[in-house]
């Protein structure tokens, strides 16, 4: 189901969006994979009735109206709980209003049809760590999603609905949208507002999209987007370094005017499957045909990575403390575990690992540029999609831990905050999707998405047709 097609249709009148609601809650009340939380079908046929009557009146609030939307469960939808995956917010009330994001989608005329499958309190890569069970790959249930945007991507490539929202501290979006077969977006950091969102890291969450396919993504981002980022420009965070808007829109690129990408080189960037490294070498071929396509290296990218650890697991740590003191048992033991690593962490080592990330941030940026780089090119993950339940995992002669390889590969761009996409690449064995991933450098979401619309081949087994 791919939300341009839906889009248009109901722009043409071909789909009434009762029709198109009906149809999508059917889907999810159908839902046999643990990807739909909860919803008010009653109150989002009652949107739906709204949005047709405003259209038969000549009146559209844009390209989503009437368009059905599912978002993860971390984020705020006002009458619905909030419970983040865990049996600590078991009893959690009714949210009182909307997080930013969902008011901006109702504001553009979106359906906010159900709350999404996310591994618990959004921290984890796997999507199998919640209260309610595991969410299902649509492609083989015994796998896992990736998390922790399970449901919000899994829903899209079961053919649920047209489009979700979801979050990404370091892997969140791109990891479900790598194994699901679907693109997914993690804007630049403070794109898309975390108003409203249950946090996990005050300083790497992000706020982003996904769906079928990139154009879809697309549509999306320029409804959402503030109308300055449209032009694709990188904001100046503190931990981040971008092209001015100016040189931007100068076209101040290598070799006349094209883009430059560059393919990631380096033990740190091989992927354990060579399926994967096949889909980056095929994307790098399908990217030549517009853009002068290097090769490039990253230089301290471990370490930069590195930092990612004590900065989110000590950001989460201190949002947690009081209810592991208090409710130890309501959380899933892994997400207990994992937080309470950082209960004893200095704040000269939390201190120190953000001064390094800013500082390899910039180096890493700068370097890159001096390279003549605007999109940097790798592989998202460097395992396809695993079983559920198995933290590690047999490659060759060796075993591979699955959740830190999850995030090894997306996490560095959470902490520089630059954006990134992950989009489906060339499956060469036929089996699981495999994801490459586009970060901008020099360039922002658009451009980004530009080039993921040419890299994207449709994944067996997930639905892309039209409007239903």
């Amino acid at each position: 189901m791919r939300l341009h097609d839906v889009a248009a249709a109901i722009a043409a009148g071909e789909l009434s969006p009762v029709d198109h609601v009906c149809d999508v809650l059917g889907r999810l009340e159908a839902d046999r994979l643990g990807l739909v939380i909860t919803m008010d079908a009653e109150d989002v046929r009652w949107q739906a009735e709204v949005l047709a009557g405003e259209l038969a009146a000549g009146y559209s609030r844009g390209p989503l109206h009437g368009v059905t939307v599912g978002v993860k469960d971390m984020i705020d939808v006002a009458g619905l709980p909030t419970r983040c995956g865990s049996a600590v917010l078991a009893d959690a009330p009714p949210a009182a209003a909307d997080a930013a994001i969902v008011a901006a989608l109702r504001q553009a005329g979106a359906v906010v049809v159900a709350k999404l499958h996310t591994h618990e309190f959004a921290y984890g890569p796997t999507g199998d760590v919640a209260a309610t069970g595991p969410a299902h790959n649509p492609h083989d249930p015994t796998r896992i999603t990736g998390g922790s945007s399970s449901g919000s991507a899994a829903a899209v490539a079961a053919g649920y609905l047209p489009l979700a929202i979801g979050t990404d501290t370091g892997c969140s979006i791109r990891t479900p949208a790598a194994l699901c077969g679907v693109v997914g977006l993690k804007p630049a950091l403070g794109a898309l507002p975390t108003q409203g969102v249950f946090p996990l890291s005050d300083t790497c969450d992000h706020v982003g999209l996904i769906a079928a396919d990139a154009l879809s993504v697309a549509l999306a981002w320029g409804v959402l987007a503030p109308d300055d980022r449209q032009l694709g420009v990188v904001p100046r965070h503190p931990a981040t370094l971008g092209r001015t808007q100016t040189a931007i829109m100068a076209g101040e690129r290598g070799d006349g005017g094209r883009p430059v990408v560059g393919v990631a080189t380096g033990a740190y960037w091989v992927p354990h499957d060579p399926v994967i490294a096949a889909a980056v070498l095929a994307a790098a071929a399908s990217l030549s045909r517009v853009a002068t396509v290097v090769e490039v290296d990253t230089p301290d990218i471990g370490e930069l990575a590195a930092t990612y650890a004590p900065i989110v697991g000590s950001e989460a740590y201190a949002t947690h403390t009081h209810w592991l003191a208090e409710r130890p048992g309501d959380y899933q033991p892994a997400t207990a575990e994992r937080m309470r690593t950082f209960a004893d962490l200095p704040a000269a080592e939390y201190v120190a690992a953000q001064r390094t990330r800013r500082r390899l941030a910039t180096e890493l940026w700068e370097h890159l540029r001096v390279a003549g780089v605007d999109v940097l090119l790798t592989p998202t993950t460097p395992l396809r999609a695993t079983p559920i339940g198995a933290r590690k995992v047999d490659v060759g002669a060796a075993q591979v831990s699955v959740v830190p390889a999850l995030l090894s590969l997306t996490q560095p761009f959470n902490l520089t905050g630059w954006p990134a996409v992950s989009v489906p690449g060339v499956v060469t064995d036929g089996g699981l999707p495999a994801g490459v991933q586009l970060v901008g450098v020099g360039v922002g979401e658009a451009e980004l998405l530009r080039l993921a619309a040419l890299v994207h081949q449709p994944v067996p087994g997930t639905v892309t047709a039209g409007p239903a």
